[in-house]
């Protein structure tokens, strides 16, 4: 499976739980199918960080699509929520800054080991503190955007050791809600349709298929407009 056929589903996904406010003015079903994009998109940064070319440009590009697609990501989040958060593109890009730090203090040269062992801490902490602001910035996903992005970075070349991080740390994100929420049984359900991406990602085949780099940025923001003027176009007609 191709990089390409991962962002398709990922938009597909995407698209399902956007359009859920629209279709039936609360969580559904399609919010569950929903679950599966932001992992495939936080794989896809751990992937675009091994072979983007150009990292300065990348993480530009991030934070440029993050500030355009703030005001409709505020205006659709405005139909369901009055909490202002930061769009997903913000978790993305600070999900990259941290694990380019890790990476640099990590493979920084060093003769003794202890110092190495110490980057590579610092390296950590800084994932955890990066992770941390992410969460009281309040951008979409949180502490656990930056978390799985690292993790999908850190265990690239150990499959079986990715899918128990991504999974246990998944559980451990919505564990409070299973024990003390009235609605334990849609986080139950909510934690199946998260790990499931897992089955996408482990069919990849280090390809990159068609080259779509910027209909993701796009269709973001766009796609977010245009359920928003629906949902005005509904709400005035009725």
């Amino acid at each position: 499976m191709s990089a390409f056929v991962l962002k398709i589903i990922a938009l597909i996904s995407m698209t399902c739980d956007h359009s859920s406010y629209i279709i039936f003015g609360h969580f559904s079903f399609l919010n569950y199918i929903g679950r599966i994009a932001f992992p495939i998109f936080a794989f896809q940064i751990s992937e675009g960080y091994v072979h983007t070319n150009n990292l300065k440009r990348y993480l530009l590009r991030l934070f440029v699509f993050a500030l355009i697609s703030q005001i409709p990501f505020m205006m659709f989040s405005s139909i369901y929520s009055s909490t202002l958060h930061l769009n997903i593109f913000f978790t993305l890009f600070l999900g990259l800054i941290a694990i380019t730090f890790f990476d640099y203090l990590n493979k920084l040269e060093c003769k003794n080991k202890y110092v190495h062992y110490l980057y590579a801490f610092i390296g950590l902490a800084l994932v955890i503190a990066i992770s941390i602001v992410c969460n009281v910035l309040n951008c979409d996903y949180g502490f656990y955007g930056v978390s799985i992005i690292f993790i999908f970075y850190l265990f690239k070349k150990h499959k079986l050791l990715m899918n128990i991080a991504f999974i246990l740390c998944t559980i451990i994100y919505q564990l409070p809600n299973v024990l003390f929420s009235t609605n334990s049984r849609i986080y139950t359900y909510i934690i199946i349709f998260t790990c499931l991406p897992l089955m996408f990602i482990n069919l990849y085949n280090n390809k990159k298929g068609k080259d779509i780099k910027y209909l993701l940025y796009l269709f973001y923001p766009l796609h977010l407009l245009i359920l928003f003027c629906i949902n005005w176009l509904l709400t005035v007609s009725f």
